[in-house]
This record gives structure tokens, sequence and C-alpha cells, in this order.
């Protein structure tokens, strides 16, 4: 892991030296004071040196003078280095997140997911600053104070040196425990990152269903799950820093005691021994802020193995040897398919069926039977278990998933639009069309008049999830962004059901001219929808029951005929 942590420096390597170059100066110029204070109380007060104390005097305002310049360098730089090295680990997570299998999605919340983006790396942007910053000024500082006090009186130094094992045991001993406890309140916030998350996005149903108080207590759970994790956390880093104070504090009694016996003893003169308690706090400081570094250290390297669990997770599989699929006519053809889901029984089972070029077959059947899970695995958004599926003759593990999913175009039933203007979420479809080919595939959505009624026409904001647009008109979006792709095969999974009878109506016919010339492969819940399909096959508990014309599986009398029986007799 910390050799993963440090190649994010090597694009910045350049200035992350000059800054190491300026902590390192920082804290040479720290070690002057103690010096020069030795000087002036050894020699330049006593034998009344005014010249030389006025000099020393200037010459310290300079060194600090250029010391606070070097702290603004360090202090911003280091800064733009950490934010530099945190904008390049949330491309390589966002970009990591759009390689990753619908089975990753299926299995984290997004509120979690978003966390991690934001949270756990704005903590890592400060541990790869502060961090390298902290750790060298500080080392510098321990050594250079320690051969400072050797060259000033070398029993007195041991005799406080002796206390620092104390502190490396401590900072031993609580660390395992602090990082536990970090690793697990950045779970907890990820938790209600996931709450707030959902909330919001359901807030018309929360309100719809007056269960305001249901969510806050929901909300509540995992604020409480944050406070304990924080109690731990809190409790393992207020032991430490306690502790550690205690020793620091120790550090001050002995060279009281200690130095005050040397001094009667006549071992130290009076300069010396003051100089030597001024060069005890250059000692002590650094050690109480590796100390006090701690508590950063661990909120950075929970964060940073947090990122390391999305980046370690395994992508889509592609096969090496997969060439882009060209020409497509749209031929489909499933053979003795198995898929299960994650930890669960098969979704469907031996499922075997072909679809020639430019038909259209329908999927029905009772709800989980496993018509939607067909539909997933064709731009293989699931990996099957065993069996094959191909297009045009060809494996879809042997196509390139972009050129396979190029070619297929899909609507559904909860349409996705993204918060944006109406021209991006048609755009949508084909990134770098043309403004004509856009309207022109409004047109044929018959949403064309609609935009153009409105001030702002195609570049008006709809909303989170088009929240400003009606069922209707979503779904006319979406069927505008197929027409705009132009796949060669076509899968509309349910795409009317969450219409009103009316509005289905009258969106029925922009489906119609969708299909056309298209493989068409329709999950449908209403069956008079799908009455003129080539083929109707009834999917049922993952596996294939019935299969047919609208009439000849009336006539079979089976479930299908059921099924349209039992609707007809609602819609009556």
């Amino acid at each position: 892991m910390f050799k993963k942590f440090v190649s994010y420096y090597k694009p910045h390597k350049k200035l992350f030296a000059l800054d190491m170059l300026a902590s390192l100066l920082i804290s040479a110029l720290g070690m002057v004071y103690p010096i020069v204070t030795r000087t002036m109380l050894n020699d330049y007060i006593p034998n009344k040196k005014i010249n030389l104390i006025i000099v020393f005097g200037i010459s310290l305002f300079v060194i600090y003078f250029v010391r606070m310049l070097l702290r603004y360098f360090v202090q911003y730089y280091g800064h733009m280095i950490g934010i530099r090295m945190q904008a390049q680990m949330r491309t390589e997570m966002f970009q990591k997140l759009q390689k990753l299998p619908f089975t990753f999605f299926d299995e984290n919340e997004t509120g979690k997911i978003m966390s991690r983006l934001t949270n756990d790396l704005m903590d890592i942007a400060e541990l790869a600053h502060h961090g390298p910053e902290n750790l060298l000024i500080s080392g510098i500082m321990v050594v250079a104070s320690f051969i400072y006090l050797m060259s000033i009186n070398i029993p007195l130094t041991l005799i406080v040196f002796a206390c620092v094992p104390l502190l490396l045991f401590s900072a031993y001993y609580y660390r395992k425990k602090m990082h536990d406890a970090f690793m697990e309140s950045r779970k907890s916030v990820a938790q209600i990152s996931a709450a707030v998350e959902s909330s919001v996005t359901g807030i018309r149903v929360t309100k719809a269903f007056n269960n305001t108080e249901t969510e806050v207590e929901k909300f509540q759970d995992g604020n409480n799950r944050l406070i304990a994790a924080r109690k731990l956390a809190y409790n393992a880093m207020g032991k430490f820093s306690s502790t550690t104070s205690f020793v620091t504090d120790i550090f001050n009694i002995i060279v009281l005691i200690a130095g005050g016996l040397f001094l009667y003893h006549g071992q130290i003169n009076f300069g010396d021994y003051s100089s030597f308690i001024i060069s005890v706090s250059l000692f002590i400081s650094p050690i109480m802020t590796l100390a006090n570094f701690m508590e950063q250290f661990q909120n950075g390297a929970t964060g940073f193995s947090r990122f390391l669990e999305i980046m370690d997770q395994p992508e889509e599989e592609e096969n090496e040897n997969a060439r882009p699929l060209e020409n497509v006519k749209g031929d489909i053809f499933f053979e003795n398919v198995t898929f299960a889901y994650k930890n669960s029984d098969p979704a469907i089972n031996d499922v075997s069926f072909n679809v020639k070029s430019g038909r259209k077959i329908a999927f029905v059947g009772p709800s989980g039977g496993g018509k939607t899970t067909i539909c997933h695995l064709i731009p293989k958004f699931y990996d099957i278990d065993s069996g094959s599926i191909k297009i045009d003759g060809t494996d879809i593990k042997e196509i390139t998933l972009a050129s396979l999913r190029d070619n297929i175009g899909i609507v559904q039933q909860d349409v996705f639009l993204f918060n944006g203007s109406l021209r991006e979420n048609i755009m949508y479809g084909k990134t770098d069309a043309t403004e004509e080919e856009m309207i022109e595939a409004a047109k044929k959505a018959k949403i064309h008049d609609y935009i153009a009624s409105l001030p702002d026409g195609y570049d008006s904001q709809i909303g989170e999830r088009g929240v400003k647009l009606s069922g209707g008109q979503k779904q006319r979006i979406s069927i505008a962004r197929i027409f705009l792709k132009n796949p060669a095969i076509l899968i509309l999974d349910e795409a009317t059901s969450a219409l009103d009878n009316t509005t289905e109506i009258l969106i029925q016919s922009e489906f119609d001219k969708l299909c056309e010339g298209r493989t068409t492969l329709i999950v449908a819940h209403r069956l008079s929808t799908i009455k003129n399909a080539d083929e109707i096959i009834v999917v049922s508990d993952g596996r294939i029951e019935e299969r047919g014309s609208h009439n000849e599986l009336l006539s079979q009398n089976g479930t299908y005929a059921h099924l349209y029986r039992e609707q007809f007799r609602e819609q009556e």
C-alpha cells in the first residue's frame, strides 16, 4: 500500500522536491535561535559586545522573515500537491467505476460510493501534504536538536532521551486501536451518505406516504452508529494524546531537576543550562507533532485503504482476442443459457431460443420469471454461467463490449434522465450527432414541438432525473435518444408499463416506428401491446414455458391464455 501511495507523487516530483527542500530549510533555521542564545549568554552579554548583539538581532529578524516565506511556500504548494494527487485519485476511481460490472453496483449503495469519492479522498490529500512534511521537519528537528543537546551536556541529554522509548511504545500500542476505530468511523460516514442520498432521491415518495419520521429514524440510526464509532476512535486517540503529553511533561521535569542538580554541582554553566532548556523544547515539539500526526495519518491511511478496495475490484471481463461487431444484422441466438445472480438460485435455467434479424419477439410471464434477466444478458451486463449467446453467429464473449453495446438500444420502464438540458439528454444517444440529427430524432419521437414551445428550447433544464417532465415526456426523450443512436437491436423492457392507458396509446405509435427495421425484444406486462409480435415467449421460473404467436398461444389454452383472460377481465 505504501509503494502505491508514493507512486502518486511521481507527476509532482519537482514541486515535491522543492517543498521538501523548503521544509528542510525551515528545520535548519529553527536551530539558529538556541545557538545564538547560548553564544549571547556565554559571551556577548557577559563581555558587553553590544555591536554583535545588534548584528545577531538583525540577522535573526532576516532569518525569520525568510522562514516566513518558506512556510508560505510549504503551506501553499504542499497543499496543491495534495489536491492534485486527490484529483488524480478521484479521476482514477471514477474511471474504474465506469469499468466495473453490474454486480458491483448491485451490492454497493450509491451514497457509500460517493463517500469514498469525497470524504476519503479529502483526508488522503491532507496526508499527502502533511505526511512527508511532518516526518521530514520533525525528524530533522529531533536529530539536530539531539546532537546540539549532546554538544552542550552529554549526560543530561542521555537522561532526557531515556524517556523517548516510552513515547514510542505508547504510539505503537495505540496505533492499531486507532486504525480499527477510524476504519469503522469511515464505514459509518458512508452509511450516512447512503441514507441521505436515498432519502433525498425519494423525497416525493416520503412526503406522499407521510413517512418523514421513518426517514429521520433511519438517518438517526446511522448517525448513532457514527457517534459510537467516533467514540471508540476518540477514546483511543485521547489515551494516545494524554499518554504522550504525560511523557513530554516528564521531559520538562527531568530537565528542571537534573539540570538544576548539574548546575548546582558545577557540571554545567548558567548559559548552557538556559540554552539547554530552550533546545529541549525544540526536541519535544517535533515529537509532539509526530504524536498528533497519528490522527491525520490514521484518517488518510484508512481512506487510502478504502480507495484501494475500489481500485482492486475486478473489472468487466473482455476476451483479449475480442473483435468489433460490424455490419450487424441482428440475429440473436440463445443456446442452453443458465445464469444466477450472486448467492441466488438460477434466474434463468437452460434457456434456448433464436430471433431472426428484423423480427419482433415478446417476453411475457409472471414477475421475477426471468424476462428482464434475459434482456440484460444480451448486452453482457452479466456473465452467464453456462451456454452461449450469439449475435449474427458470433458468441458475445468474442465481441468487444463497446461495439456490442453500440449496436443495442434499451428503453426501460424507469427512464433515467441526467440532471441537465434536454439537448444533453437526447445527445446522450450519440454524443457527436449534429443539431439536425438531434432535431430529427426528437421529431420522430414526437417531442420536438413541445421542446420548441419552451423559452429555452433544447437548452431547457429538466431537473434531477427529469423531475420537470411528465412520464410520457420522459419516455419520448428516451425514444429520441434511441432514434439518435440507431441501433440494430432494440430492447423494450416494460417501456410503457409506468404510463397511463391514454399516454401509452399516444406513445405506442412512436415505439412502432422505433421498432421498424430492427430486431426487437419486448418485455411486456400489458399483453394488448404485443399481440402483433412475430413470436411471444412465455417465461416462468427461469424457463421457457410456451412460445408461439398470439393466436397460437390462445388456442393452446395454457399460461398465456390464462394471463390474457385475466388481464382482459381486469380491463373490462
